[in-house]
């Protein structure tokens, strides 16, 4: 079994703490508030450090997952590769495409393996659609509109395009099976310094499309996607993983077996680790992912649509 230690136990660590700790993999808990690594380390029966090289002196460790702000992502990871381990790291990749480029390529330098979270691959609502576009049940997939809304009233280090928007990206690519060929994007800010709320339009090849909506000011949670296919629509919710089928004289609501996705995800991270293998979304997949966030913000600056090559 290996032995993984987490490097962040803030807002979105805490359950990576949770399901490491499930798993029988968590061996040390790292953040720089040492309070905030003690509680949780106290919780989980491991060390608690608040120095990474701290960490990396005192346990033997093979694997550390990577849940701080984006924009020490590269500075990090970059550590943890170089010290000789595999990393998982939360989404997005990094803070910018260059970062991300250079934590691909010293991952295939050292022979070390990067996987990143977008989660939403590991949904099982999103495994059934995805299905349903694979085996062309109901004809062609040419339509997708993503809802990722929810009120924000914490600081983020960066905007909504890289830190939430970058879900939808990576779910409308995954489901579509291919890169978009062009984006365009509109997004604004009433909350803070950086976007809070964007659209954007992914165009992908025979004029099909993806729409992404998301926000950090509308006082509700939602998290829906609508695909619209030549002989019927597919409604889906994230949080309630349910999914309902539209043809045109019946509707279907299949039913099927909820699970978390963090679970579902590392744990497939981690058997990519035992196994030595390419994991479901790694630092090149991911990249991709930051590369149309970075050309959405290019597109809402210039006010233009911009050409993708990926």
């Amino acid at each position: 079994m290996v032995r993984v230690a987490l490097v962040g136990v803030g807002g979105w660590g805490k359950n990576h703490a949770r399901v490491l700790s499930e798993l029988g993999v968590l061996c040390a808990i790292c953040d720089k508030d040492l309070q905030r690594a003690e509680q949780y380390a106290k919780k989980y029966s491991v060390p608690a450090y608040d120095d990474v090289e701290k960490l990396l002196s005192s346990e033997t460790v093979q694997v550390a997952n990577v849940c701080t702000p984006t924009t020490t992502h590269y500075d990090i990871t970059k550590q943890l590769l170089e010290h000789g381990l595999d990393v998982f790291v939360e989404k997005p990749l990094a803070a910018t495409v260059e970062e991300g480029r250079k934590i691909a390529e010293i991952a295939e330098q050292r022979k070390r393996i990067v996987g990143v979270g977008y989660i939403e691959r590991f949904n099982p609502a999103v495994a059934r659609l995805k299905k349903i576009v694979s085996e062309s049940t109901l004809g062609e997939l040419i339509l997708a509109e993503f809802y990722r809304e929810n009120r924000w009233g914490g600081v983020k280090d960066v905007g909504i395009l890289r830190d939430t928007t970058v879900h939808d990206i990576d779910t409308a690519r995954y489901i579509f099976g291919e890169e978009p060929v062009q984006v365009f994007c509109r997004t604004g800010s009433v909350m803070g310094p950086h976007e809070d709320f964007a659209v954007v339009m992914l165009g992908f090849k025979k004029h099909r499309t993806a729409i992404l909506t998301t926000n950090w000011v509308t006082p509700r949670k939602e998290r829906r996607l609508s695909a619209v296919f030549t002989s019927g629509v597919v409604s889906l919710d994230f949080v309630a993983q349910q999914v309902r089928i539209e043809k045109e004289d019946v509707t279907e609501i299949p039913r099927f077996q909820t699970q978390e996705p963090l679970l579902l995800e590392l744990k497939s991270f981690i058997e990519s680790v035992e196994k030595r293998v390419k994991p479901l979304v790694d630092a090149r997949e991911a990249l991709g992912t930051s590369i149309i966030a970075e050309a959405a913000a290019y597109s809402s600056k210039k006010g233009l649509p911009v050409a993708l090559q990926i």
